[in-house]
């Protein structure tokens, strides 16, 4: 949520949709809880949000990724790419140990 936020300020329901679209459809979340995770990531000073007229129809509240959010987003994909070398790692060792040996038994 906040990779995507990062990217470019959107309400909510934007979000649910990209969400889904960008996870191939594997993450699927309900309005109500994308609207309580929203809440709870303002309320931890990660998104700040605003209401946005909307001609013809409701409001929409707008988020936005925060300072703070910018630096728990950078944090986390630095751990991602730490756990993925590690991931890699174990990879090259499977390849290298075990992938001769399941190639014989077909």
């Amino acid at each position: 949520m906040l990779r995507i936020l990062y990217e470019k300020p959107m309400h909510g329901y934007q979000l649910l949709e990209e969400i889904e679209q960008r996870s191939c459809g594997l993450h699927k979340l309900e309005p109500g809880s994308i609207y309580t995770l929203l809440r709870r990531m303002e309320e931890r000073g990660l998104l700040e949000s605003k209401w946005e007229k909307v001609e013809g129809g409701p409001d929409k509240r707008v988020y936005t990724v925060t300072k703070h959010g910018a630096e728990a987003l950078r944090i986390g994909l630095k751990s991602i790419i730490r756990r993925q070398a590690l991931f890699e790692d174990l990879a090259r060792f499977y390849k290298e140990h075990f992938e001769k040996e399941e190639g014989g038994e077909e």
